[in-house]
């Protein structure tokens, strides 16, 4: 898949501006709906362009690949979509999708601290009142909270009995507030903020699913799938740049991109697989892996990018778009499961005798 002519020419022109400034924020996600990319992988009948889930993280690549703000703000995008996809909740899917499709309200995950808390790192930082289906909490770092609208995934716990669900928000709930954006070195256009929720009332209508540890790990491989699309496509970008500078003085690093992109491939390929498969709903673990493997490529890459420009890749002029890239690289590692917390899960299946 690649990014329409109209929509990368928008991106390429405007990526230094997506990544260190909030000025075109309100405008982005219209764009990415524009160019056809909100329904990838995403059945007809829905709405969508068809394919599965693969397809959904290749439009990710794909964006990323002209700017990792824009895959960012595509991958929030995209996972509630997974998630309406993924509900027994109907009513819900059917409400809220096609606004969602036209980029006319924005989805935002809101679920990276749910997926700590399935590999026990932390405890859920939204709660259920004991009385009533009432809702009080935070969650200090959501991508996708556009101020023109948003509904927003949110795991909560159930403190007055054991359990928890996953619920939806939207921006307009009384008792719910914004941020102001956060003060991020990068991806300034991603609508990154705080929410605070203070006695969010709501009803069965808006339950993703009543069972989070059920839940939860079915739409795990889709969650860091889609965002593996990030790494995928930057990658991508960066070896393709170095590709395109190694001229006579400079061949010596055509060995090493040549291995990198191969080792790129295989796993995008190993991706794919296993998430046709169904494959990483019963070894996560292997999907670690992955994620792993791919933020590694990601600094690789943007390595040999930077061998191959030399020191015009610290002039402002000739190197501004290095210079993003390898700011947006510093976030892979980051992200929410970040590769810290990826490793110490797979310390402990290691533990358990459940990874080889």
């Amino acid at each position: 898949m690649s990014v329409d002519a109209e929509l990368a020419a928008w991106l390429d022109r405007n990526a230094f501006s997506l990544d260190t400034e909030n000025t075109l924020a309100g405008e982005l996600l219209p764009r990415l709906a524009a160019g056809g990319l909100l329904g990838a992988g995403l059945a007809v009948a829905d709405g969508g362009a068809g394919g599965d889930v693969t397809d959904g993280v290749e439009a990710i690549a794909a964006a990323s690949e002209h700017s990792v703000a824009a895959g960012f703000v595509l991958w929030a995008h995209r996972s509630y979509i997974e998630y309406l996809l993924q509900s027994p909740n109907a009513g819900l899917r059917q409400a809220l999708l096609p606004d969602l499709l036209a980029g006319r309200v924005a989805g935002a995950t809101g679920l990276s601290n749910a997926m700590k808390f399935l590999s026990g790192i932390e405890e859920l930082q939204v709660n259920v009142r004991a009385q009533a289906d009432v809702l009080d909490g935070m969650l200090p770092w959501v991508t996708n909270l556009r101020w023109q609208g948003f509904h927003l995934a949110v795991a909560v716990a159930r403190k007055h009995r054991r359990g928890a669900f996953i619920a939806s928000v939207a921006h307009d709930d009384a008792g719910l507030s914004r941020s102001a954006d956060l003060d991020i070195i990068a991806l300034r256009a991603s609508n990154t903020a705080g929410v605070t929720l203070s006695g969010v009332q709501i009803d069965a209508g808006r339950v993703i699913h009543p069972d989070a540890n059920v839940w939860l790990p079915e739409v795990r491989p889709a969650f860091l799938g889609l965002q593996c699309g990030m790494s995928i496509g930057l990658a991508r970008r960066a070896l393709a740049e170095a590709r395109g500078r190694l001229a006579p003085g400079r061949q010596i690093l055509t060995e090493p991109v040549i291995a990198l992109t191969s080792a790129l491939v295989e796993q995008e390929s190993n991706l794919r697989e296993g998430l046709r498969s169904g494959m990483f709903r019963a070894k996560p673990e292997a999907l670690f892996k992955i994620r792993i493997a791919l933020a590694d490529i990601v600094m690789q890459a943007v390595g040999l990018e930077l061998q191959s420009t030399g020191g015009r890749g610290y002039l402002r002029a000739s190197g501004a778009s290095f210079g993003r890239r390898w700011r947006e690289a510093a976030f892979i590692p980051v992200v929410t499961p970040s590769l810290v917390q990826l490793k110490t899960a797979l310390a402990a299946y290691r533990e358990s005798g459940a990874v080889a």
